[in-house]
């Protein structure tokens, strides 16, 4: 049985690792994608923000139904439907051929994305009892390399000719996101943990977690540290593209060079925040990326690695705070992953059509500068809005540690 046990708790391993660095790849190939789905279906600044945003809606409503979804059909059941639909997703924006139609394979692609991040995110919580950060940063780990593929593969897919057709963003996205069938066969192969506790015990946990004013800085922290990784995911390449005029290749190395340090970060960082706290690491973490993300839009084109670097305060952020959600909610930890997750898909809608609008309206706002040097500034704006969201989610955090300092909880 015990030898049964170990086999069973690596194909586990296999499943986590294996499923966030799929998650780390369906979310980062959009970046190298952008610019040239924008130039093909002429969508502007604002319309590529709602793309985002309907993305991120895509996102919440998975994260809403997705425990009950385990609870009604098993695990196993629904992390077979996750990968299979991720998949499925590839060939709808492969056959995408307007803005209607990208929006639909989309958002099918981030309800994928939600139901797998509410299943990863509780199966690591369950099996991680000890050193929990270290694991959770380690899980991540695989994500971030899953992100530091992404971009280069994704800009060499979609230069591929085949048969005198150039691959491009459509069928680059058919190809990776095939990727997603592979973990179906672990999932098969192993028994996942049983849920505890009843379902009346999670819905008044998740009852109570809404008049937790400790659970709302969370959300708003995490939210800004999502906003910052999502953001660069999203923008960076068109940033370098449009105000530092770089060649697409040369912004995809830059972006997968961020997933590298985001990389890294997550794997050498974890055991630190297990000894000075989960807290004061995440205020470290958030105030090293907001800076670094900030300070090459001042310093222009020769500081432009500074926005790569930021990865390394990026990465820790989110797995480092699951953490701690899944220390100050011991007897309730499925409950409160899922209202926060829920809570960051509607902070992401928010989120993104702000980016999105921000770089619309202040491009349009930019008198006395010609057409170029208003769609550099916009663009500037909106990059800066990203960064500061790192500062924000400092800040916050700041405030949940002073808390959690007056309750003697100094560990955390």
């Amino acid at each position: 049985m015990k030898e049964q046990g170990k086999v069973n708790y690596i194909l586990l391993l296999i499943v986590i690792f294996g499923g966030f660095f799929i998650f780390g790849i369906s979310e980062n190939i959009k970046g190298p994608a952008l610019p040239d789905m924008q130039n093909e279906l002429a969508l502007t600044d604002g319309t590529l923000g709602i793309l985002l945003a309907i993305n991120s809606f895509g996102f919440f409503l998975a994260c809403t139904y997705t425990s009950w979804l385990i609870a009604k059909i098993g695990a196993k059941t629904t992390n077979v439907l996750t990968f299979a639909l991720m998949a499925l997703s590839g060939v709808f924006i492969y056959f995408s051929s307007n803005f209607t139609s990208l929006v639909i394979a989309y958002f099918l692609l981030y309800i994928g994305n939600g139901m797998l991040e509410i299943g990863l995110a509780i199966l690591a919580a369950r099996l991680f009892t000890k050193n929990t950060g270290t694991m959770l940063n380690l899980s991540h780990f695989f994500f971030g390399v899953g992100s530091t593929v992404a971009p280069i593969a994704a800009a060499h897919l979609m230069g591929w000719e085949i048969s005198s057709t150039i691959l491009g963003w459509r069928g680059m996205y058919l190809i990776m996101m095939s990727l997603s069938l592979l973990p179906i066969i672990p999932v098969l192969l192993s028994k996942f943990p049983k849920e505890q506790g009843s379902e009346t015990e999670e819905r008044t946990s998740f009852k109570k977690l809404t008049k937790d004013p400790i659970a709302w800085l969370i959300v708003f922290a995490l939210t800004m540290g999502v906003t910052v990784e999502l953001g660069i995911a999203a923008w960076l390449v068109n940033y370098l593209v449009r105000v530092n005029e770089w060649s697409l290749a040369d912004a995809s190395g830059l972006l997968s060079l961020f997933f590298f340090m985001f990389m890294i970060s997550r794997l050498v960082l974890g055991p630190l925040t297990d000894r000075i706290g989960y807290a004061p690491s995440i205020i470290i973490f958030s105030l090293v990326a907001g800076v670094l993300s900030l300070f090459p839009i001042f310093m222009g084109d020769k500081t432009a690695v500074l926005f790569a670097i930021a990865g390394f305060g990026v990465g820790p952020i989110y797995p480092t705070m699951m953490a701690l959600i899944a220390k100050q909610y011991r007897s309730g930890t499925d409950a409160a992953i899922t209202f926060v997750v829920v809570m960051i898909g509607v902070g992401g809608i928010i989120s993104n059509l702000l980016i999105g609008y921000i770089i619309e309206l202040v491009t349009a706002f930019s008198f006395g500068a010609t057409v170029e040097e208003s769609s550099q500034i916009g663009m500037q704006a909106g990059y800066f809005f990203i960064g500061f969201t790192a500062l924000l989610c400092a800040i916050s955090t700041f405030e949940i540690h002073r808390r959690l300092r007056k309750n003697d909880k100094v560990t955390i």
